[in-house]
C-alpha cells in the first residue's frame, strides 16, 4: 500500500500498546475486506518474522478473533472477497499450539509499544512500501501490565499521568523544556518519560531514578531495548527521597553537569512519601535555584494531591498549573490513556524573594 489509511495505523498504535480489545478503533468494513489492507496488518501485527516486540500471544488472540469476525461480516461477494490467508493460519497457529492462561500471563512481562508523535502528527510524505508504518517515533518498554495503581510495585508498568505529561512534552512548549537541557527524573518507573526526553526530544542528558533498586535494573534494561544504554546520554540510579544530597553522586552530578529540568510523573498519590518528595525538592533547589520542577499527577484523591501543593507552598516553592486538556479516549491518535479522572500538571520553581540560605 502506497499510501497506509490513517484507520489501519491508528489501530496498529492501539494494539502495540495493548489496548483493550473493546474499545480498539476498528477500521471500517470497506477497508477490512480489501486484501491490501488485511496484508499490511498481518504484516505489522501479526508477523513474528518482521515483528519481534510483538504483544503477547493470549492479546493476539483477542484481538484476531474480532478482526476476523469483522472481515467476515464486511464481505458482500465471496467470490470476489477473502479473508487473508495468513490471517487465518495466524489464528489457527495460536489456537492449535494454545495459548499461556490469563494468570500465566499476568505474571510475565510484556513488550509494549508507545507511538511519540509530536505535535501535528509526522511528516505526510513518507517513503517505504509499507507507507512508512516503522519510521513513527516510538518507544518499547517491557512491563507488567497486571498492577493496581497505589501498590508497591508500580513501577513495571506506565501509568496515565506520564503519558499526559508525555503527550505535553511532545507539543512545540513541551519540546522546549526539554531540548539541549539536562534532566532529572524522580520516581521513573518503566523509563517512559527519560527515554522519551533522551530518544525524541533532545535532552543534552537525562539522570533518571527510582527508589526501588529493582524496579532501577529494570529501567537499564528499557533504555538498552531503546538503543540509549550509552551513559554519556542516559545514567539510571536509585535516589531515595529525603536522604540528604550534599556529598553524594547527585550533588557531584549537578556541580559537573547542573540539572535544568527536574520532571515526574504519578509520585504524589502518597501522604507520606509526599514529604520527602518535596524535602528532595528542597534539596535540589539548594544546589540549583534556577531550577525548573514539572509534576504531573491523576488526582485520584484530591486531599492528596493538595498536600502536596500544601507542602510545596510550606517550602515557599512558586507552584504553577500547566493548562493542558487530555483529549477523550477516542479522539487520541497515539499516547493512549484514560482520562475520565482529571489529570494535573503543576510547573514549580523557587519564589523571586528566595534564597539558597531560607529554602
Amino acid at each position: 500500500m502506497a499510501d497506509v489509511d490513517p484507520q489501519l495505523r491508528l489501530l496498529r498504535r492501539q494494539y502495540l500498546q495493548l489496548f483493550e480489545p473493546d474499545f480498539l478503533a476498528w477500521p471500517h468494513p470497506q477497508l477490512l475486506r480489501r486484501s491490501d489492507a488485511q496484508a499490511w496488518l498481518f504484516k505489522h501485527l501479526f508477523d513474528e518474522g518482521r515483528n519481534p516486540r510483538l504483544p503477547p500471544e493470549r492479546y493476539q488472540l483477542r484481538v484476531l478473533r474480532p478482526l476476523i469476525s469483522r472481515i467476515e461480516k464486511s464481505i458482500q461477494d465471496p467470490d470476489e472477497d477473502e479473508i487473508s490467508d495468513e490471517l487465518m493460519g495466524r489464528i489457527g497457529a495460536l489456537m492449535t499450539h494454545g495459548v499461556p492462561s490469563e494468570f500465566e500471563t499476568m505474571k510475565e512481562r510484556a513488550y509494549v509499544t508507545f507511538t511519540c508523535l509530536p505535535e501535528g502528527g509526522m511528516n505526510a510524505n513518507q517513503d517505504g512500501d509499507d507507507g512508512g508504518a516503522e519510521e513513527e517515533p516510538t518507544i518499547t518498554l517491557l512491563e507488567r501490565r497486571n498492577l493496581i495503581s497505589g501498590s508497591r510495585t508500580t513501577g513495571h508498568r506506565t501509568w496515565e499521568a506520564a503519558l499526559h505529561l508525555g503527550s505535553y512534552l511532545l507539543t512545540h512548549p513541551g519540546r522546549d523544556l526539554i531540548k539541549g537541557k539536562s534532566i532529572l527524573e524522580l520516581g521513573a518507573g518503566t523509563g517512559f518519560l527519560a527515554i522519551l526526553c533522551a530518544k525524541h526530544l533532545g535532552a543534552r542528558h537525562v539522570t533518571t531514578t527510582d527508589g526501588d533498586e529493582s524496579v532501577v535494573d529494570y529501567l537499564k534494561e528499557n533504555l538498552a531495548l531503546n538503543g540509549i544504554g550509552d551513559e554519556k546520554l542516559v545514567t539510571a540510579k536509585p535516589l531515595w527521597w529525603g536522604e540528604e544530597s550534599r556529598g553524594t553522586w547527585i550533588e557531584q552530578e549537578c556541580s559537573s553537569d547542573p540539572y535544568d529540568v527536574v520532571i515526574g510523573a504519578d509520585i504524589t498519590y502518597d501522604k507520606v512519601a509526599i514529604v520527602a518528595l518535596v524535602q528532595t525538592l528542597r534539596h535540589l533547589f539548594q544546589m540549583r535555584p534556577s531550577l525548573l520542577v514539572i509534576i504531573a499527577g491523576v488526582v485520584r484523591n484530591a486531599e492528596t494531591f493538595q498536600a502536596f501543593w500544601d507542602e510545596c507552598a510550606q517550602s515557599s516553592f512558586a507552584v504553577e498549573e500547566i493548562t493542558f486538556t487530555a483529549k477523550p479516549m477516542r479522539e487520541q491518535n497515539a499516547l493512549f490513556y484514560a482520562a475520565a479522572v482529571p489529570i494535573r500538571i503543576l510547573s514549580i520553581t523557587l519564589t523571586s524573594q528566595n534564597t539558597t540560605e531560607n529554602i
